[in-house]
């Protein structure tokens, strides 16, 4: 499959770094390159697309066109919002919507062909008597708990339903799913305790496809996978576990250096003071905040890579600005206008999430609507519309 218009029409628009203060580069060929991993090691299972909360923040349309030219058919999004965006950019996709059945909202998942995963009997009901209605069988798949304690079919529930096949009847079950909630842990008990879980309920749709493993869920084994794989977090390259990650890093933060000055000992950076220079200090502000998904917990332990040398943050991170201390990089090094990385192959995301006392998902998903989107992948420099 060749890359879809979209690219082709926004690459011809041009990107001129000098107007960015801030750039978030998504890079499309490693997002490509880690479906083709997660598929290589599902052990014949398909991947699917989980592109929920705007591709984890980098971009729904250009993160999904770019899966589907990667062979994903199947997508996995929140709500009926993003369903319906992920239809326009994708008409003919396989599209779940994890949150379920909205009450009365039947009529918007028929009319953008948008399959909810029904999770309680409630769900079932209401979706059963719009099959009724409509005259026709509807897909959804069929969402169990086995120790999320969040969605799903609890054990009663999921006992009633393999007991008691007219409750589903008008239901064309396209899949059967459950998810694990400690796959980022593989000597965790609760891994195999869901596995042992699953695999009955598995059995009694035995002709239906199963769904269990996420990315992470996939590094721990064949087992895990079945027949489809529900991938996000290492599509973008986050670790879905311990040890080197097996996935390529998708995203690259940078931000342009607005002014440095030299500040003599006991000077305060930053709101509340919290900062004192302890001695003759080089510093650097920074045009990224809070306000850009910038967390301001990084305060204490942050750090960024700036003309070749990691630099540490000075001070709280404000809602527009965040301070460096450059005093440990060579003079000269570093002059206005410069861009600093905060994410990168020397800043990892895992790094900046960690040391934010979060996790990466929620790096990503904070990231602010002020970057300027740059994605690049396929010989292409495709600029945000």
């Amino acid at each position: 499959m060749s890359l879809p218009e979209f690219f082709r029409d926004e690459a011809a628009a041009g990107f001129d770094p000098a107007s960015a203060s801030t750039i978030l580069t998504v890079d499309l060929d490693a997002i490509a390159a880690n479906y083709r991993h997660l598929r290589s090691i599902g052990g014949g299972a398909d991947v699917a697309g989980v592109v929920k909360a705007d591709a984890y923040g980098l971009g729904l349309a250009p993160v999904a066109e770019t899966l589907a030219c990667a062979g994903c058919t199947t997508f996995f999004v929140t709500d009926t919002d993003e369903g319906i965006a992920l239809r326009v950019a994708l008409p003919g996709a396989t599209i779940y919507v994890t949150n379920g059945l909205t009450p009365g909202a039947a009529a918007l998942y028929r009319g953008h062909g948008l399959r909810p995963c029904l999770g309680s009997l409630a769900e079932v009901e209401e979706w059963r008597k719009v099959a009724s209605h409509a005259g026709m069988a509807l897909p959804a798949a069929l969402h169990f708990d086995t120790g999320m304690s969040r969605l799903g079919f609890d054990e009663v529930e999921a006992a009633r339903l393999t007991a008691e096949p007219a409750l589903i009847a008008g239901i064309d079950v396209t899949l059967v799913m459950s998810h694990l909630a400690c796959s980022d842990e593989p000597e965790h008990p609760l891994n195999a305790i869901q596995l042992a879980r699953f695999k009955p309920i598995r059995d009694a749709f035995a002709s239906r496809p199963a769904s269990f493993a996420n990315s992470g869920g996939a590094l721990l084994g064949p087992d895990y996978c079945f027949d489809l794989i529900r991938s996000g977090y290492g599509l973008y390259g986050g670790t879905s576990g311990p040890g080197p990650s097996p996935f390529r890093p998708a995203v690259r933060l940078e931000t342009r250096v607005l002014q440095i000055r030299d500040v003599p000992p006991g000077i305060t950076a930053g709101y509340g003071a919290t900062w004192e220079a302890r001695g003759p200090r080089r510093l650097a502000t920074l045009a990224t905040g809070y306000a850009d998904g910038y967390f301001r917990s990084l305060a204490a332990s942050g750090r960024v890579y700036v003309g070749g040398h990691y630099a540490p943050l000075a001070g709280r991170v404000s809602m527009d600005l965040l301070t460096v201390d450059l005093t440990g990089v060579p003079e000269g090094a570093v002059k206005r206008g410069d861009f600093a990385e905060l994410i990168g192959p020397h800043v990892t995301l895992d790094e900046v999430a960690d040391r934010a006392g979060t996790i990466g998902y929620e790096v990503l998903t904070r990231l602010g609507d002020r970057a300027k989107r740059l994605y690049t992948g396929g010989h292409l420099t495709v600029p945000e519309s």
